[in-house]
């Protein structure tokens, strides 16, 4: 059965808007002028902007070093630990789904890296080639569970969760005899390896690692493929409605499987910083970071109801979270309200984009 896509203009007749039988209008819809604000009001990750300028003012009064350039620095690298696994996991929400095992598979990827290196007696590298292969097997097994089983990914996801809870732990435990994996530090091609995943480079006054390197990438890029390419059309389409997207030949089922795996591939990346940062990873880490890095999604401006948000909106709310996480060291006060500032940062930016989606509409 062949499908008819829309026309380009969204008119059921096909018409294009001209108007009359020799094609000519003076009032075409598709070329009236938008006014800046109204593009403003547009973008999903106003609301993170504003919360993020308050976020910064608020420690700049509070917190006396926080404006110091070696404040910066650890400001960003908090922030990019979390924002390398923030952009996919939002493009996954603008797709309409979730990952509740992003956080341990961070540290899957980290564990097969290390013990498969240090039991095979290999070039570290090739650890770190066998850990990409693993992580994006278990990133294609849960965009392929999804799309055939039609559960939830709430269900499928958190499945992958609790086994690879108990895989690290148990293989961890089984092939080390503890919870955590052996050094690695002595062995060929380590040193390279952290110079690629753990380095720092120094500008001015202020120490970057290079995981700030690779955040600033990812969302370039993760932006790129939403705006300008024709995945990135598939994404907002699946994530707004899938079954229409699938009548217009949107390739359903493959753009959730890619989206799955570019998260398996990020929780690559932030393991290896793992491993090759502190030489022997704890098999019990990750657990709970998933929530943080939907949570920056969600402050950055994507819907859960998926269809609507952006990467530069993932980079802004995981860089609420740095400040925030940071800021109150910086401030002096007990880290326990770390949890509380970040769940009232989530209503309120909740709170601040539903506005803003409803001041844009209003506008059109």
């Amino acid at each position: 059965m062949s499908v008819t896509a829309p026309p380009v203009d969204g008119r059921p007749d096909g018409s294009g808007g001209s108007g009359g039988p020799h094609g000519t209008s003076a009032g075409d819809e598709r070329l009236l002028r938008v006014s800046p604000l109204r593009t403003l009001l547009g973008r999903p990750e106003l609301g993170a902007v504003v919360g993020a300028i308050a976020v910064f003012l608020f420690f700049s009064v509070f917190a006396d070093s926080f404006l110091r350039a070696s404040s910066l620095g650890t400001v960003l690298y908090a922030a990019s630990t979390i924002g390398i696994m923030a952009v996919p996991v939002a493009l996954l929400m603008i797709g309409g789904e979730f990952d509740l095992s992003a956080g341990v598979m961070v540290t899957s990827s980290a564990l097969v890296s290390s013990m498969f290196s240090y039991q095979m007696t290999a070039n570290v590298w090739v650890g770190v080639g066998v850990s990409l292969l693993v992580t994006l097997a278990l990133g294609a097994f849960n965009g392929v569970m999804l799309t055939r089983t039609k559960l939830p990914s709430f269900i499928i996801t958190l499945g992958t969760f609790l086994m690879l809870t108990g895989l690290n732990l148990g293989l961890t435990k089984l092939i080390s005899g503890t919870v955590s994996t052996k050094t690695i530090a002595n062995m060929e091609g380590f040193p390279s390896a952290r110079k690629l995943f753990a380095s720092q480079l120094t500008v001015g006054d202020v120490e970057l690692k290079v995981t700030i390197l690779w955040w600033a990438v990812l969302v370039l890029l993760a932006t790129w493929i939403l705006l300008r390419t024709r995945f990135g059309n598939w994404v907002f389409a699946v994530g707004g409605n899938a079954e229409a997207a699938r009548a217009v030949g949107v390739p359903v089922a493959r753009t959730r499987i890619g989206l799955y795996m570019g998260v398996a591939f990020c929780a690559w990346v932030s393991g290896q910083h793992l491993l090759f940062s502190f030489d022997v990873v704890q098999s019990g880490e990750g657990v709970g970071n998933e929530l943080i890095y939907i949570i920056a999604a969600v402050i950055g401006g994507c819907l859960i109801t998926g269809g609507y948000g952006s990467a530069i909106g993932s980079a802004v709310g995981a860089f609420i979270f740095g400040m925030t996480s940071k800021g109150i060291v910086y401030a002096e006060w007990n880290p326990d309200w770390f949890k509380f500032f970040l769940g009232a940062m989530l209503l309120l930016a909740t709170l601040l984009n539903a506005w803003v989606r409803k001041r844009a509409e209003a506008t059109r």
